[in-house]
């Protein structure tokens, strides 16, 4: 993905497309918009071996939730709970604001 803006934010709440976790829905923890991906909260969970550290005096195995592509997710629309799709939308004041595909709602 090129550095345009992505359509998905932080705090989003989204479902998993395809993958492993096909169907899973989660919150948008961090959005990566310079490689187009985002990792959501509990989804798509790797398990990193984590040495100790002076920060860390515990080592061992942690989960670690992983970046995952934006293409993969879409964003549940807050009045009908499916997934949809995500538009832009000038109102009368000249403010740009995210609309919901399906019903035509502000995100």
């Amino acid at each position: 993905m090129s550095t345009k803006s992505m359509k998905i934010i932080k705090g989003d709440r989204v479902v998993v497309l395809s993958g492993k976790d096909k169907g899973a829905e989660g919150v948008v923890e961090k959005a990566i918009p310079e490689k187009g991906k985002v990792v959501v909260d509990g989804i798509n969970i790797a398990k990193k071996h984590q040495a100790p550290t002076r920060q860390d005096q515990q080592g061992g195995i942690i989960d670690l939730p992983m970046p995952m592509d934006v293409s993969n997710v879409a964003v549940v629309s807050p009045s009908d709970g499916k997934a949809t799709r995500v538009g832009f939308k000038f109102l009368e004041d000249g403010t740009k604001v995210r609309v919901c595909k399906r019903t035509g709602a502000e995100l």
